[in-house]
Parts: structure tokens; C-alpha cells; sequence
């Protein structure tokens, strides 16, 4: 069940009762600066709970490896995934896990078979 949804001007979250899904603006490269705005949002909203954190990825955007560093630093995100049909992004999110190697990290088509995976990684 949808909490919450906010609109934020490099992409739009929903926050769910054990994770959030986020889908970026196209054109946007996600940098510490935007993963510390998500962070905010995921300390305000799961605080001491676990949660898993979605991206959708229907728009092409790049990212700064280095903002898995600070993501890894999250201790109640316990589960990450990648959300895409088209190629390109899957061979990046494979190239991401490598960042992102101290929690689950899984590549779905969609969203329902990442919304299944999260409730196994939280229960």
C-alpha cells in the first residue's frame, strides 16, 4: 500500500510501508548530492525499519559510482534493485552491483517482480 508519493525535481518517490520506488528524470546523473536528498527521504520515512530502495528506470540517466559508497551506508536499506526492460540499463545495473556488494542487489523487467523480491529480502 502507497504512503506517500513526492515529487522532487531530479525524480519522483513513492514510499511504500517497506520500500520506495524512484524513478529518475531523463537526463539527470545522480551524484552524493541526489542520493543524500534520497537518503533523507528514506531516514524520514523508514527510520530504524528496514526497507528496500527501487529504481524504475523508464527514463536514461547516469550515475556517479561513488554515491554507492554513501548508499552503502544506509544500515536499514536492505535490499536494492534495478527496475528495466531495455539492455543498456541492465548492463549498467550489473556493472553498479559491483559498487553496491554489502546488500542483495537484483535486475528485474518489472515492477511487480521486484515488489515480490523485496517482500523475501525484508520477511
Amino acid at each position: 500500500m502507497m504512503t506517500d508519493q513526492i515529487t522532487l525535481d531530479f525524480c519522483k518517490v513513492h514510499i511504500y510501508d517497506y520500500y520506495m520506488v524512484v524513478t529518475v528524470n531523463m537526463g539527470i546523473n545522480m551524484t552524493v548530492y541526489h542520493n543524500n536528498i534520497l537518503k533523507g527521504v528514506a531516514d524520514s520515512y523508514f527510520k530504524n525499519k528496514p526497507f528496500v530502495y527501487i529504481t524504475h528506470r523508464i527514463n536514461s540517466y547516469s550515475v556517479d559510482p561513488s554515491t554507492y559508497k554513501e548508499t552503502a551506508k544506509i544500515n536499514n536499506l536492505v535490499g536494492f534493485c534495478v527496475v528495466s526492460k531495455n539492455f543498456m540499463a541492465k548492463s549498467t545495473a550489473e556493472i553498479e552491483k559491483l559498487f553496491l556488494n554489502t546488500i542483495p542487489f537484483e535486475i528485474f523487467d518489472t515492477l511487480e517482480e521486484a515488489i515480490s523480491w523485496t517482500k523475501s529480502v525484508i520477511h
